[in-house]
C-alpha cells in the first residue's frame, strides 16, 4: 500500500482560500465560457424542476455546460503539462493533481501553459454560475473567496468508497467531466457516480439517517457533463463505482475517467451570508465524525461477545467439552484442583486430541507455544503461517473452491440465493461485505462437538466448534500469556468489485486479541509489507528449531506492541538516503506501478494520530489519511490475503483497522474468520509478580552462567516430553497419509 503526495507541474501544495484571481485566456467574459442557452429562463427553470424531483436525495446534471473548444483547450493542456501521482488509503484509490486553487500562485512561465484551465476555473467560481447553481440548488449564497477544486483521473482499479462529503463548510459538490470526447463512455467501463438512499430513525426526540447497503442511482461519465448536489448531513451519501478494464483494451488507450471535482463553500468571513459558527455546526456532522463515533446501534453485524464460563472445569471429555470436577472431601488436598492447576500450563492429551482435527501439529508442542508466547510478548502480533493441518486445509479449500464464484450485488438476492446462510454488512459509510455467525447448539447437546455431528461445513465447523472450544480457549492463553474472557467469531466474504470495511478505531480501555484466520483460496494478491520495515513474524511450520525461530522473529519483529511500528517509521523516514536522482525516480516508478496493479483485499492496522493532509481539509474522508511524507502513511502493521494463514493482535484503544476495497480485477474473493477475543485486565499484582520474576529469572541466569547444565528433573519436563511425542506422532501420521 502507498500513499503518496499530490504533484503537478507547478502546482504548490496547500488549500484554502485562494489568492487573488488572476485573468485566464483572452480576458473573455465568463458568461461566453458556458453554453450559449444556459442562463435563459426556460433552462434554469428546467433544470431547477429535475433538481426538486430527483431521488434519492436532490440533485442535478446539466449537459453541454461549457463551451466546447475552451474545454477541448483545457483537456489539452492538462494532458500534456500536469502529472498526476497515484494515492490509496482505506477510501479510495485515484490519481490526483495539486489543488487548483494554487493557480494563482503560479509565475507567469507556468501559467502560459494553463490558460484554459484557469479561464475555466474563474468561470466556475464567477459570480454569475455561483448564482445560477444556487437557485437550482436552492443552498444559499455560495463562496466565491474559498475555491476547491483538483482534477481526478480514475484508471481501471480507481474507485471512491461510500461518504456524505460534509465536511466543514462545504455547501454544493460538483463533478465536471473530462473523458474523451470522441469516445462515449459505456456503462460497462465502470465509473458511475452512485447516489444511495438513507433509512431514518427516530429515538429520544433524535433523527438519524442510515445509508442502505445498495446505491439506487448510477450517473454514468459523460464529456462535458457536469453533475452536482447539495452537500446534506448524514444524507448526501455516494460513491465512484470502480473504473473496470476490458479485453479491448491497450497500454496506450485505457478507459480513463479524467474529471475535476469540488465543492462549493459556504460564505467566509467579509462575503455576503456570511454565519458566525456555522462551519464548526456542519463540521460535527461530518462522515468522518460518524465513521469514528461509538453509536453502532444500526450496524451489522452486531457485536456478541459470549463470556466463557468463570468457573469452569479446565479438563475436557473425549468430545471437547468441559468435563465434570469429581466431588471431594472438604477434608485434605483436593485432588482434581491439584491435577487442574497442573494443567493449567500444558495441552492435555485429551484437549490435544481436540485440536489436532484442525490444527498442525507443529503449533501444539510446548516448544513451539513457548516460542509463539515469546514472539508475542515482544511484539503484540503473530503470524502463523499453515495454521491448519493439511489435511484439514484441504478439505476446507476444496469446499470454498466449491462455492459460486460470485454472489449478487444487491443485498435482497444475496440473501436469498444463499438461503440466509450470508447476511450483508453495512452500513456502507463503515463497511460491506458477507458474513456468517456460528450455528447455535441444540440447548440438549452436551458439546459443541454436536454441531459437526450434523454433518455441518468444513467452514461452519471452524466457525462454531474449533474457535468457540475451550480447548481452543486454552490454546490461545498459552500462546499470548492472556487470559481471555469471551470470544466473539464470524466468517466474512469479500466480493470482488464490492466489499470493503473502513478504517475505524477501538475505543475500549482494556485491550482486546483479534484474531484473523485468512482462507482466500485464489492468488494474484499482494505480499504483505516486508520491504518497508514493517516486517511480520513469521513462524512457519516445519521450522522445529526454537532457537532457529527465536532467531527468526528476533530478525523481524522488535517492538513493545502494535502501535510501536509507527514510531520506528517516523524515526527512519528522517534519514537522509543515500540514493541518487535517477534511482529515486525509479523507486517512485516501481511505487506507482504497484499501486496502479494492486487488487486490495489486505488488513491494515493504523495510527489514529491525526496526520496533515497533503491539501485541502485534514477531516475529509476522501482524503483521508493522505500524508505529506511517502515513507509514513500511519500503518502499523498490513497483511495481505492468503490461505492458511492466522493472524494475532493485541490491540489498543485508538488503533484503527480496514480491509482495503477488493478490486474486481482479483482472481477471486477474500475469505476470513475472525474473532474478538475479550482480555481480562492484568491486576496490579500480576503485574509485580511478572516483573519479580524478570529479575528472578535474570539473576538465575547469571548465576548459571558458566557453572555448567543444570540438573534435569521435575515431573513437568516428562510432561512437555510426551505431549511433544503425541504432536509430532500426529505430524508423522498426517505426512504419510497425505504422501
Amino acid at each position: 500500500m502507498q500513499s503518496r503526495k499530490r504533484s503537478g507541474i507547478g502546482v504548490h501544495e496547500g488549500g484554502g482560500s485562494a489568492p487573488k484571481k488572476r485573468a485566464g485566456a483572452g480576458q473573455r467574459s465568463y458568461r461566453d465560457c458556458f453554453n450559449s442557452s444556459l442562463f435563459g429562463d426556460k433552462t434554469l427553470k428546467r433544470y431547477q424542476k429535475q433538481y426538486d424531483i430527483s431521488s434519492p436525495y436532490k440533485h442535478g446534471v446539466i449537459s453541454d455546460l461549457i463551451e466546447p473548444s475552451l474545454l477541448r483547450s483545457v483537456r489539452e493542456e492538462i494532458q500534456e503539462n500536469l502529472s498526476f501521482t497515484p494515492k490509496e488509503t482505506d477510501i479510495y484509490k485515484i490519481h490526483q493533481s495539486g489543488d487548483l486553487a494554487n493557480l494563482d500562485g503560479l509565475d507567469d512561465s507556468s501559467l502560459e501553459r494553463l490558460p484554459s484551465l484557469l479561464t475555466l476555473r474563474n468561470a466556475l467560481y464567477s459570480p454569475a454560475f455561483r448564482s445560477y447553481l444556487s437557485a437550482i440548488t436552492a443552498a444559499g449564497p455560495l463562496s466565491g473567496k474559498k475555491t476547491d477544486m483538483a482534477i481526478n483521473v480514475y484508471t481501471p482499479g480507481c474507485h471512491l468508497l461510500c461518504h456524505d462529503d460534509v465536511v466543514g463548510s462545504r455547501r454544493v459538490s460538483y463533478i465536471l467531466y473530462l473523458t474523451d470526447p470522441d469516445v462515449p463512455w459505456m456503462s460497462d467501463w465502470g465509473g458511475a457516480l452512485r447516489l444511495y438512499p438513507t433509512k431514518t430513525y427516530k429515538k429520544a426526540g433524535l433523527v438519524t439517517k442510515v445509508p442502505l447497503p445498495d446505491p439506487v442511482v448510477s450517473l454514468l461519465p459523460a464529456w462535458n457533463q457536469l453533475s452536482f448536489f447539495a452537500v446534506q448531513p448524514g444524507e448526501s451519501f455516494h460513491d465512484v463505482e470502480e473504473v473496470f478494464g476490458s479485453k479491448f483494451e491497450t497500454e496506450n488507450q485505457k478507459h480513463v475517467r479524467m474529471a475535476i471535482s469540488g465543492w462549493y463553500h459556504i460564505p467566509q468571513r467579509g462575503e455576503d451570508g456570511f454565519q458566525i459558527g456555522l462551519e464548526q455546526r456542519l463540521a460535527a456532522t461530518s462522515s468522518l465524525t460518524q465513521l469514528q463515533s461509538k453509536d453502532t446501534e444500526h450496524d451489522l453485524p452486531q457485536p456478541h461477545p459470549k463470556p466463557y464460563p468463570v468457573q469452569e472445569a479446565r479438563r475436557l471429555s473425549d468430545e471437547g467439552s468441559p468435563a465434570k470436577v469429581p466431588e471431594t472431601s472438604s477434608e485434605g488436598p483436593n485432588d482434581a484442583d491439584t491435577q487442574a492447576e497442573s494443567e493449567e500450563d500444558i495441552l492435555t492429551e485429551v484437549e490435544i486430541d481436540f485440536l489436532l482435527k484442525y490444527v498442525s501439529p507443529t503449533y501444539l508442542t510446548p516448544d513451539t507455544i513457548q516460542d509463539l508466547k515469546d514472539a508475542f510478548n515482544d511484539a503484540s502480533f503473530l503470524r502463523i503461517d499453515e495454521f491448519l493441518n493439511k489435511n484439514y486445509a484441504e478439505t476446507l479449500r476444496r469446499f470454498i473452491e466449491e462455492q459460486p464464484a460470485t454472489l449478487p450485488d444487491q443485498t435482497k438476492d444475496v440473501q436469498a440465493e444463499s438461503h440466509g446462510q450470508w447476511t450483508v454488512a453495512c452500513p456502507p459509510h463503515k463497511h460491506r461485505y458477507l458474513y456468517m455467525l456460528p450455528s447455535v447448539p441444540d440447548p440438549d447437546a452436551q458439546s459443541l462437538i454436536a454441531v459437526v455431528r450434523k454433518e455441518v461445513s468444513p467452514l461452519k465447523e471452524i466457525l462454531s466448534t474449533l474457535l468457540p472450544s475451550l480447548a481452543f480457549r486454552k490454546w490461545l492463553q498459552l500462546a499470548t500469556d492472556l487470559k481471555i474472557a469471551s470470544h466473539d467469531i464470524r466468517t466474512r466474504r469479500f466480493r470482488r468489485g464490492n466489499d470493503y470495511s473502513l478504517a475505524t478505531a477501538y475505543e475500549e480501555e482494556n485491550p482486546r486479541l483479534e484474531l484473523t484466520l485468512v482462507i482466500t483460496p485464489s492468488g494474484g494478491w499482494e505480499e504483505d509489507d516486508d520491504d518497508n520495515d514493517k516486517q511480520n513474524a513469521k513462524l512457519k511450520t516445519g521450522v522445529t528449531d526454537p532457537k532457529a525461530k527465536a532467531e527468526a522473529v528476533d530478525s523481524n519483529v522488535k517492538a513493545e506492541g502494535v502501535d510501536t511500528y509507527d514510531t520506528q517509521n517516523r524515526a527512519k523516514s528522517g534519514k537522509k538516503s543515500s540514493k541518487n536522482g535517477k534511482e529515486k525516480e525509479a523507486d517512485a516508478k516501481t511505487q506507482d506501478q504497484e499501486v496502479e496493479d494492486s487488487v486490495g483485499g489486505y488488513e491494515a492496522y493504523m495510527s489514529s494520530d491525526p496526520l496533515p493532509s497533503s491539501g485541502g481539509d485534514a477531516s475529509d474522508p476522501a482524503v483521508y489519511q493522505s500524508v505529506p511524507d511517502e515513507e509514513d502513511d500511519g500503518i502499523l502493521l498490513s497483511m495481505a490475503a492468503g490461505w492458511n494463514r492466522l493472524s494475532l493482535v493485541l490491540r489498543d484503544k485508538g488503533v484503527m483497522k480496514f480491509v482495503k476495497y477488493v478490486s474486481a480485477k482479483a482472481e477471486g474473493d477474500r475469505w476470513d474468520v475472525v474473532g474478538e477475543f475479550g482480555v481480562e485486565p492484568e491486576d496490579d499484582d500480576d503485574a509485580d509478580s511478572q516483573e519479580d520474576d524478570g529479575n528472578s529469572e535474570q539473576n538465575d541466569k547469571e548465576t548459571v552462567e558458566g557453572a555448567g547444565e543444570p540438573e534435569a528433573s521435575s515431573d513437568s519436563d516428562d510432561d512437555d516430553e510426551s505431549t511433544t511425542d503425541l504432536a509430532e506422532a500426529a505430524e508423522q501420521e498426517l505426512d504419510s497419509e497425505s504422501s
